[in-house]
């Protein structure tokens, strides 16, 4: 019978003792490991069952993969090896099958048991990266299964006692903190308490006052009792400077104090900073008045230039489009003549009526004479003084202006029924010239009024063809729940306001308005407006301002518009949207914070600049900060 050749099992192959590698001059002779253990343990006839094996696997921690391949290859040779009969190979593979299935359940346990009892677990060559990274998956895993729960409760337990012994010395070193200075007044009050009797056993006091029979020496009492007072005085101050920590009623006292003082400073300081903003948006800016004294002296300096033209024939053409705009601002009316110009789709058939008072209408004029509207576009600048029928005997405010109690009400630095400060420029005629365009404009169907602090966005001719189903002015509503509402404005507390207005009825704005000036002169309201505004000669049936008597006039006669027609509050109101801004016709810088004011906000002044004519030179001479 010839002998088979060992069979070595490695990582590189099968090898055998001829094909093994030798040096030059003796013969290589591999060194024993567990792989070739297993290898002469498997081939060797002396072993006829695989338990040995299995033994054997225990003493050496092989990787529980890498044996099973092993075995399942001695296995597999045995089930081949031996040249026997067709009869007698059945039996032998049933048999080598079982043992197969038996040897995989006895490693898988033996391996399991391995890593669970090892307490040295096994070193690994550098070439055997992923079996380390698997066999210490395994060890964690199995060393979860069986850790105790126990120590899981005691790890968070003792988490829990660092995390309160951090807190604890956080207290503590406040408390000595407390301690020292509890300790301080202690030694204070015993050092006080002590001082007292010192002086009561001084010896000149002890002998001459307590332990005599004699009368008493007044010069030593009247001694000693200075020396008391003198003590009790430091005595009561140290109380009163230490009773605060002790009493928590004092405590609470002193913080409503303060509480009520911080109060008191910030009532003031907001009643001083809308003063004072009212103060930078109603006065004349320097830049302004430079301005308009530059143009002023240019039309002296030049009066060939500048000489009156003849009305032209479009001012009175009803089938243009006409613009009504009252400023003694030269700046502000030509941002709104150059934006409504430039966005109009046909310029050269709108007419601006501008008027002003008389001491800004040279500097008007003169603008526009240096600067023409460009596109065709038509100005007309009037003073208030040529509407002749603007009159004290027709006019009630011109009439009301002239009485005493007027003065009184409006010059005297009274306050309406918001306990505002009441403006002056509300009893000014460019205020309100706007109840008597039909009068001002008799040949027009329809006018446009437009304030001084707006900017045109887009083509308004379509206010002109608009349906105002017989109402007389066209405007955006602005009231939102119960706020801007008639009642805000009007004083219903008088009955005449009580009796002919619904407090509930929406406010709308001026600013931009169109006006129906044939409805207007069939339903007289010019007429209406006079008889309130007699009513209201001592001011008690609305608040300062204009939107009070066009609110009145204009009772339920007004149509609304749709909001895109007109976007307020860029002068008041930071947080207006960008795409509101955009999507609207007219925007309206209303309130303190105009767009030509050191105050203005600046993520709303580009739009307003932009319209601004740069090319004037007084414009960059009076500093305007463009």
């Amino acid at each position: 019978m010839s002998k088979t050749p060992l069979c070595f099992i490695s990582p590189n192959g099968p090898t055998t003792p001829e094909n093994q590698p030798t040096t030059a001059g003796s013969e290589h002779r591999p060194s024993p490991s567990p792989s070739l253990s297993l290898s002469l343990l498997l081939s060797s006839p002396e072993i006829p069952t695989i338990t040995s094996a299995l033994l054997l696997i225990r003493s050496h921690h092989e990787d529980s993969m890498f044996l099973l391949l092993k075995v399942m290859a001695v296995v597999v040779r045995s089930g081949r090896g031996g040249g026997g009969s067709a009869s007698s190979s059945a039996p032998r593979n049933f048999v080598s099958y079982r043992i197969f299935v038996s040897a995989m359940f006895t490693l898988l346990f033996f391996s399991t048991a391995s890593v669970l009892f090892s307490s040295h677990p096994a070193h690994f060559s550098d070439n055997s990266g992923m079996q380390t990274t698997g066999r210490a998956y395994m060890q964690r895993t199995f060393l979860a299964l069986k850790s105790d729960p126990l120590k899981t409760r005691l790890d968070l337990m003792h988490k829990q006692a660092n995390d309160h012994i951090v807190l604890v010395n956080a207290y503590a070193s406040y408390a000595r903190k407390l301690k020292l200075e509890i300790s301080k007044q202690l030694k204070m009050f015993e050092d006080l308490a002590q001082n007292f009797s010192d002086l009561s056993m001084k010896p000149t006091y002890h002998t001459a006052l307590f332990e005599t029979n004699e009368p008493l020496d007044e010069e030593v009492l009247r001694q000693f009792e200075k020396e008391v007072k003198d003590k009790v005085k430091v005595a009561r101050l140290i109380i009163a400077d230490t009773k605060e920590s002790y009493d928590n009623q004092l405590k609470i006292q002193k913080l409503k104090d303060t509480i009520f003082a911080v109060q008191d400073l910030l009532t003031k300081a907001k009643k001083n900073g809308a003063f004072a903003s009212l103060i930078a948006a109603k006065s004349t800016p320097k830049s302004l008045h430079c301005l308009a004294m530059r143009l002023m002296g240019d039309r002296i300096a030049n009066p060939e230039k500048y000489k009156d033209e003849e009305p032209k024939p479009e001012f009175e053409d009803p089938s243009l489009y006409h613009y009504a705009i009252f400023s003694d601002n030269v700046i502000a009316v030509s941002v709104v003549v150059n934006s409504t110009v430039k966005n109009a789709e046909e310029p050269w058939k709108h007419v601006f009526h501008i008027v002003t008072d008389k001491m800004n209408l040279a500097a008007m004029k003169v603008w526009f004479k240096k600067k023409p509207v460009e596109r065709g576009a038509f100005v007309e600048v009037k003073t208030v003084e040529g509407y002749t029928f603007l009159n004290s005997s027709y006019v009630p405010v011109l009439r009301q202006i002239e009485s005493a109690n007027s003065q009184i009400l409006y010059f005297g630095a009274t306050r309406d029924a918001n306990n505002n400060i009441r403006n002056p420029k509300h009893v000014s005629m460019l205020n309100h010239l706007r109840f008597y365009l039909p009068e001002m404009y008799p040949k027009l169907h329809r006018i446009l009024l437009l304030d001084d602090d707006v900017v045109v966005q887009k083509d308004l001719t379509a206010l002109w063809k608009l349906d105002m189903d017989g109402k007389v002015n066209g405007a955006v509503e602005t009231c939102f729940g119960s706020f801007h509402r008639y009642a805000h404005y009007l004083n219903f507390s008088h009955p005449s306001i009580r009796e002919k207005f619904n407090p509930k009825a929406c406010a709308w704005a001026f600013g931009l308005n169109i006006f129906d000036l044939d409805a207007w002169r069939r339903e007289k309201l010019t007429d209406k407006y006079h008889y309130w505004q007699d009513l209201n000669e001592d001011g008690g049936l609305w608040n300062s301002g204009m939107l009070p008597p066009g609110l009145i006039t204009f009772y339920s006669r007004t149509k609304s518009l749709e909001k895109k027609w007109h976007v307020r509050g860029l002068g008041y109101n930071p947080s207006i949207s960008m795409d509101e801004i955009n999507a609207a016709a007219v925007i309206h810088f209303n309130g303190n914070m105009k767009p030509w004011l050191d105050i203005a906000m600046n993520q709303f002044k580009h739009l307003w600049t932009k319209y601004v004519d740069r090319e004037m030179d007084y414009v960059q001479l009076c500093n305007f900060g463009l």
